[in-house]
């Protein structure tokens, strides 16, 4: 892979990980929301726990290829 191509990958990978990042802070906001009213369906609440759950997982994959560790 040429260098041009691998550093148009790591963008694209940049741009999802962030938009992975404010789903991830949107679905925060509207679990917080739900709490706070009295009547919240604790399934949905529970639902959108677990996706939030997901998102965190697909964030440190995409992380993780952005910058891989390092042995030295």
């Amino acid at each position: 892979m040429n260098t041009s191509a691998k550093m148009e990958q790591q963008e694209v990978l940049r741009v999802k990980l962030e938009v992975l990042k404010r789903e991830h802070r949107d679905l925060d906001a509207a679990i917080d929301a739900l709490q706070e009213r009295a009547n919240a369906d604790m399934l949905t609440v529970k639902r959108l726990k677990k996706q939030k759950l997901s998102l965190k997982d697909q964030i440190s994959n995409l992380e993780d290829r952005l910058l891989p560790d390092i042995i030295a």
